[in-house]
């Protein structure tokens, strides 16, 4: 119970040790110097977490979109890392390959789009990303345009924050303490649609493909060596593609010899309902960057899937791709991602997300009639909701924003029993993501807590009560 004397003590003295030896991700460490304290999850079931004082939370985020099956197939995936333990506990792909991960990148061939067939394997979601642009550099490289060391992302687009991720990511305030960049980057329209004046889908694709060329343009079409997008965006809050807009980029790249990349770190398997999200428009990218989802974070792995176009200059004689990760590819990784394409498959996990991500939307949108939710967007198991100061969409005093979103909102969401994400990158946001192994009762159950959290900011931030 939340008041064992036994588990607030055991909790007591995390907090102190927290406070005293860690370094927090994006934490704000005065908060363990006041007394705050930080968030102590301590075990997980089904889609439910429990903290260290023994409370009870629905986790509507999967743990920043990456507990695809939420938590309770741990013993699986323990047996089957068991068994590799005992075999090939672990080995490098320098210059090397084990089973375990020549039959996975087998398998990812398979879900892959038609022609995307290699698969480089990483650590993690920043690591694909940043493989993917230096893959992009070799291929140009290889062919013998060696100028084309430009990239092009999107205005607000996280990917990462490793320097050459941290180049592409399109957030100011997350570059600025660093200095200069570790290659020149160029930041074009995303597809927020909330608050343009485009007449309809039509035009706004057509304008966001109209200032995308642009941009390539102005940076000298013969040195951009790739484009990169997620298929909904995260940062900034959820943002969707509209009808024509990855054709449209597939086409540019083509015209342009620049290439696509699809960065699928949150969106791949399953989010959407698609082991890659970018298969919904119908397109083949040249390169898709994974991690969270490819193991449901039951073990640390990323991917880069890779053309054969992309890939053919590194089987010519006398080269060699000059780039390796010593833990790329770990072999108890590599069957950690085995056994939860697995479970996906057995389990229908890709038909879980389709049939309720309908009744999702439904539930969320009824959100909207509360005054300060200003826009929902998403897709999948993956939504955010705008927050606005007023009926017509006005933004928040910084002060006031702020307040919402650092303090009033992720305080009262936790005091709630709920998991989800409050973020500002410009327009405050709340986000979900739920498990994709929820069920319809499940998603209810964090509308609903979300709903109290809201019709609460609603009372307090538009209404002064």
């Amino acid at each position: 119970m939340p008041d064992d004397p036994i588990l607030t003590t055991s909790a007591a003295r995390l907090q102190a040790a927290a406070r005293d030896h860690l370094l927090l991700h994006f934490g704000q460490h005065a908060n363990l110097r006041n007394g705050q304290g930080v968030f102590l999850p301590e075990r997980a079931e089904g889609v439910y977490v429990h903290d260290a004082v023994g409370k009870r939370y629905i986790d509507g985020l999967s743990a920043l979109f990456c507990a695809q099956l939420g938590y309770s197939y741990g013993a699986e995936f323990a047996k089957a890392a068991e068994q590799q333990m005992l075999r090939l506990p672990f080995s490098t792909l320098w210059n090397t390959a084990h089973p375990a991960a020549i039959e996975l990148a087998e398998r990812l061939a398979t879900l892959a789009p038609d022609g995307i067939n290699r698969v480089f394997f990483t650590s993690g979601g920043s690591e694909s990303v940043e493989s993917a642009w230096k893959l992009a550099r070799m291929y140009h490289v290889a062919q013998g345009r060696p100028q084309r060391t430009k990239a092009i992302a999107r205005r607000t687009a996280y990917h990462g924050l490793t320097m050459g991720a941290l180049a592409l990511t399109g957030i100011p305030a997350l570059k600025q303490p660093f200095g200069a960049q570790a290659f020149e980057v160029s930041h074009a329209p995303n597809t927020n649609r909330y608050r343009t004046t485009d007449a309809d889908e039509a035009a706004f694709n057509q304008r966001l493909l109209a200032e995308t060329e642009a941009e390539v343009l102005r940076a000298g079409p013969d040195t951009v060596a790739m484009l990169i997008a997620e298929p909904v965006q995260n940062a900034g809050g959820c943002f969707t593609a509209p009808a024509g807009y990855w054709a449209g980029l597939r086409a540019m790249a083509d015209r342009y010899g620049f290439l696509l990349v699809a960065d699928e770190v949150i969106t791949g398997f399953g989010r959407l309902g698609e082991y890659f999200a970018v298969a919904k428009h119908g397109v083949a990218p040249d390169m898709i960057t994974t991690a969270k989802g490819l193991t449901s974070s039951y073990a640390t792995l990323g991917a880069v899937l890779v053309a054969d176009k992309v890939a053919e200059p590194f089987y010519d004689d006398g080269v060699t791709l000059l780039h390796g990760l010593t833990f790329a590819g770990h072999p108890v990784a590599a069957v950690t991602a085995a056994t939860n394409l697995d479970i996906f498959e057995r389990d229908g996990v890709l038909d879980n997300v389709r049939d309720l991500s309908g009744h999702l939307e439904m539930r969320l949108r009824e959100l909207a009639e509360l005054t300060i939710v200003g826009d929902v967007r998403g897709d999948g198991f993956f939504w955010a909701l705008e927050l606005v100061a007023g009926p017509d969409g006005q933004r928040h005093a910084t002060d006031r924003k702020n307040e919402l979103v650092r303090r009033f909102l992720p305080t009262r969401m936790r005091d709630l029993g709920l998991l989800a994400r409050v973020d500002d990158r410009g327009d405050p946001v709340v986000q979900i993501a739920p498990p994709l192994v929820a069920t319809r009762e499940e998603l209810d159950e964090i509308v609903d807590l979300l709903a109290q959290a809201l019709t609460d900011a609603d009372r307090h931030f538009i209404h002064g009560n």
